[in-house]
């Protein structure tokens, strides 16, 4: 190989693990779920913890700490006791989250053709007796 395509595919791999890991984050698990709940104002840990069924207390502290992290929360903690801490989105994350409204619409529009084309993928690999 030339030195110049090694070049170019070591730029491609640098430009594209920062874009992997974003969107590693952001896809993840429990992150979009945080980014919804998040989405309509401030909320309360507690609040976030009750809003995403199945998500340990650990698990919503670490994914918060990424997304924090990543510059999608504002974490912001008052001074009272006990002390209350509440999350919000960022302006770069309420553009995240149009995006992500987008995709629900899209998944929920499509949803009887993607059952539909299951069933006929699914029934063209049954071998036939």
């Amino acid at each position: 190989m030339s030195r110049s395509n090694t070049d170019v595919s070591d730029q491609v791999v640098n430009e594209a693990c920062p874009l992997t890991e974003v969107l590693d984050h952001v896809a993840g698990k429990w992150s979009i779920g945080i980014l919804v709940a998040a989405a309509h104002g401030p909320v309360r840990f507690t609040e976030l913890e009750r809003a995403i069924t199945g998500i340990s207390r650990r698990m919503l502290t670490l994914n918060l700490r990424k997304l924090e992290r990543d510059g999608l929360l504002i974490r912001t903690v008052y001074p009272t006791v006990p002390p209350k801490v509440e999350y919000r989105l960022t302006p770069m994350a309420e553009e995240l989250h149009a995006t992500l409204a987008g995709l629900v619409g899209w998944a929920e529009r499509h949803r009887t053709d993607i059952a539909n084309a299951r069933a006929v993928y699914d029934a063209a690999a049954e071998p036939v007796p």
